[in-house]
């Protein structure tokens, strides 16, 4: 239950951190890069809801799905549905580029080492 309500505050957290980068960040490394990354670790904090025990390789997975989402929008799945709600404009993305996989990456790598070091036990010191 611990690992569960960690994932649910990381969630709304990330969350509420993206939805402000959206609405008031205008520059050109937090909102496309910091953004990117954040989004992956988002979509994994949510998974991890549902699973608190996890997957083996549910980063590799998240950084599949987030690819997914990006060729979606190199075929322009925006446009072609019509979608005019601008809240699932901003989820779908409207604009394919190669560097926003590369922030997906980089977000799966974090969430990895993050779950990686956070399972290790404490060394313990000799006295």
């Amino acid at each position: 239950m611990k690992k569960r309500i960690f994932y649910i505050i990381s969630f709304i957290v990330i969350f509420c951190v993206e939805v402000l980068i959206a609405l008031y960040v205008r520059d050109s490394f937090i909102r496309p890069y910091l953004g990117d990354a954040l989004v992956v670790v988002l979509v994994y904090s949510f998974v991890r809801i549902f699973l608190p025990t996890g997957i083996p390789r549910m980063p590799f997975y998240v950084f599949l799905f987030a690819c997914f989402v990006e060729v979606l929008q190199y075929f322009q799945l925006v446009e072609t549905l019509g979608v005019t709600n601008r809240a699932a404009r901003i989820a779908l993305g409207s604009t394919f580029d190669w560097k926003d996989i590369v922030c997906y990456g980089v977000g799966c790598i974090f969430v990895f080492l993050f779950e990686h070091f956070a399972k290790r036990p404490e060394l313990k010191s000799e006295a």
